[in-house]
């Protein structure tokens, strides 16, 4: 059954978190069984990203805008002119609710679920005017992508504030953690829109934080995984 498109996490503090692919809810539209496969899958959110994002709200004091529909739908992650907002296939297989979409039907989805989720991001950032706040976006990628085998155990992903970047990285190495720059994916080719957006608007520092999927598997994975992540940004933070 379709519910609100966006959950509103916490309350004000340091940080705003955002996790644009946290959910594979398809608000009332129907699936087929091969759908089903790829929505529990990567391609139709991102696994453990939500369960990261909530802790580390908790261990900040902070709050964070999750979406709450999948990313197959439409993807909160780009921007309207992209060929990948909407996908008629992953990986090969057809996704059977976005075949022959009506101009209608795309703008539905936008009006529905994309807008509400980037005018809930923008408000609360808006809100915080006047006041520091350092947004941070949560991903999770796969440890293996196609021939690409990902040894990183953290992506930090940026465009405008490579200094900050290199300092969280830095943080979050400490221990000998496998840490990349712009990697799986860069910041810098317009897949960290959503935070971008927001983050540029109003004049705000943002990163993206990609974490391996098969490090979040568990509730105890997730916590030491929070407990890495919020220590690395108050060090940030108070730098």
């Amino acid at each position: 059954m379709p519910r609100a498109p966006v959950r509103h996490l916490g309350t004000p503090g340091r940080f705003l978190f955002s996790c644009e692919h946290a959910s594979n809810h398809l608000q009332g539209v129907a699936a087929t069984p091969a759908d089903r496969a790829l929505l529990d899958d990567h391609w139709g959110y991102d696994p453990g990203a939500a369960a990261l994002t909530e802790a580390l709200v908790a261990r900040t004091a902070s709050e964070a805008i999750l979406s709450d529909f999948s990313r197959l739908l439409i993807d909160p992650n780009r921007p309207l002119t992209s060929d990948t907002l909407i996908v008629a296939a992953c990986a090969g297989q057809p996704v059977s609710f976005n075949q022959g979409l009506t101009a209608a039907a795309r703008q539905h989805r936008v009006d529905a679920l994309y807008t509400p989720y980037h005018q809930a991001l923008d408000a609360a950032v808006a809100a915080r005017a006047g006041e520091p706040v350092y947004l941070v976006s949560i991903h999770s990628f796969t440890p293996v992508f196609g021939d690409d085998v990902r040894p990183m155990h953290i992506g930090v992903l940026f465009d405008d504030h490579e200094a900050d970047a290199r300092a969280l990285a830095a943080a979050l190495a400490r221990d000998g953690t496998p840490v990349a720059l712009n990697a799986p994916y860069s910041g810098r080719g317009g897949l960290i829109f959503a935070i971008e957006q927001a983050g540029r608007a109003h004049g705000r520092p943002h990163l993206e934080l990609e974490i391996r999927q098969d490090l979040l598997r568990t509730p105890a994975a997730v916590a030491a995984m929070a407990d890495r992540i919020a220590a690395a940004l108050v060090l940030l933070a108070t730098g």
